[in-house]
């Protein structure tokens, strides 16, 4: 993966949230070091791109689509989260097809998963086993949802278990999957911490989400270990914490880069799985996701901080580290 610069801060850098009014006060922000940021990029030699998450069918789709082209904001990736077999191969169609015209990319779920299966553990305080696939037939249900996503013109998969992100890297690597598959971690087994980082990305990873209450300083730690991209949720749904950190997305580029800015919706209540029964809910929170990332991309904007996305159309990651695959 090609290294970017690191640009020091200055006059003519962006400028930081406050800045002058406070410094005026003598209440300044620290210096920015150099050492904190990022060396790395994607392929391309942009530092972010952008995803919207939660897009569960194509009139969910059509609501994106629409939306981001009213208010100018710029789509990478979308993304969907109650999974592929929720979906006929009409609507997959439907969806690949809407994707296509617009060269955004389109990832959608794989498989069953701990929370909609009969293990009880989950549904403990501790959590048991969270989202990973319980058993032989929830890996299997996650293979043949990946085969059938991917003959139906998927090209992006979102794994909830490292035991199927390793099998499908498998299936990838030996031609079952086509080779320009990538494999995206989900935030709800996202690593914590450098070492398990670099592990996902050994396993196949493409991108890994990370939750999103990692602290600046983590950032930087996964960062001198790993160029594997980035997802991060700027605004976080309430299940995963509901945090919101458009203020510091500038610095989270510059640490993090590079990075996927994802734009969730706190207080909003869950979709997954998705059905007709939740439409209305779905199509105006989808919109409304836009909007934040609209709000979002103002924000960085005024400080000067907007540079640096990769080109509209790009999805790959570059190179990246991998465990050898025995034969």
């Amino acid at each position: 993966m090609k290294d970017a610069p690191v640009s020091s801060p200055g006059a003519a850098g962006p400028r930081r949230p406050g800045d002058a009014a406070l410094t005026a006060l003598g209440l300044g922000p620290a210096p920015l070091s150099s050492a904190d940021a990022s060396t790395h990029s994607f392929p391309d030699g942009g530092s972010w791109r952008t995803e919207v998450p939660s897009v569960e069918g194509p009139e969910a789709l059509g609501v994106v689509l629409k939306e981001s082209a009213r208010l100018d904001v710029p789509v990478h990736r979308i993304s969907q989260g109650s999974g592929i077999w929720m979906l006929t191969d009409a609507e997959i169609t439907e969806m690949v097809e809407g994707c296509a015209e617009r060269d955004i990319e389109l990832c959608l779920f794989t498989g069953p998963r701990g929370t909609w299966d009969t293990g009880a553990s989950v549904r403990t305080d501790s959590g048991g086993a969270g989202l990973r696939a319980r058993g032989h037939d929830a890996v299997a249900g996650c293979v043949e949802d990946a085969l059938r996503a991917a003959s139906l013109g998927v090209k992006c998969l979102l794994v909830a278990d490292e035991g199927v992100l390793w099998t499908l890297h498998r299936l990838r690597a030996q031609g079952v999957l086509p080779a320009d598959t990538t494999f995206k971690v989900s935030a709800l087994i996202g690593p914590v911490n450098p070492a398990s980082y670099a592990v996902f990305e050994q396993l196949g990873a493409d991108s890994i989400n990370i939750p999103s209450d990692l602290t600046l300083a983590q950032f930087t730690e996964i960062r001198r270990v790993s160029a594997a991209p980035m997802d991060l949720y700027v605004e976080a749904p309430d299940d995963l914490g509901g945090y919101v950190r458009m203020y510091e997305i500038a610095e989270l580029i510059r640490r993090g880069s590079p990075l996927y800015l994802k734009f969730g919706l706190s207080k909003s209540p869950g979709i997954y799985p998705y059905g007709q029964h939740l439409r209305d809910l779905a199509l105006s929170s989808a919109k409304e996701r836009v909007r934040r990332g609209r709000l979002a991309l103002d924000l960085l904007a005024r400080h000067g901080a907007d540079g640096g996305m990769s080109p509209l159309g790009s999805r790959l990651p570059g190179s990246l580290n991998r465990f050898e695959i025995s034969s």
